[in-house]
């Protein structure tokens, strides 16, 4: 099972990749930073697609976007779910008396 980090800070991020851009290869910078080659990789290629120089994947600003468009998708539904059982519930009420 892989062990997981807390997430690095974004300054942390920022000085690994310019330090990528600068020619270190992600083997010696991943051991003297102390985070996996394969991190190092995916930030790098992360910081590609943000910059528009790699058009495979999705920006930083798209995928939080992305994120909150579904936290306000799934709060709509749970508000429509709520609203369909009140009125549920009001039709069985006024049905009664």
């Amino acid at each position: 099972m892989p062990r997981t980090r807390p997430a690095s800070p974004p300054e942390f991020r920022r000085e690994a990749i310019e330090l990528l851009r600068a020619r270190r290869s992600p083997r010696e910078l991943s051991e003297g930073v102390g985070v996996s080659e394969q991190t190092l990789r995916n930030w790098r290629r992360q910081d590609q697609i943000d910059r528009h120089e790699r058009d495979d994947g999705v920006t930083s600003d798209e995928r939080a976007e992305l994120a909150r468009l579904r936290r306000e998708n799934q709060r709509l539904r749970q508000e429509r779910d709520l609203l369909k059982r009140a009125a549920a519930f009001l039709r069985n009420e006024s049905g009664t008396r």
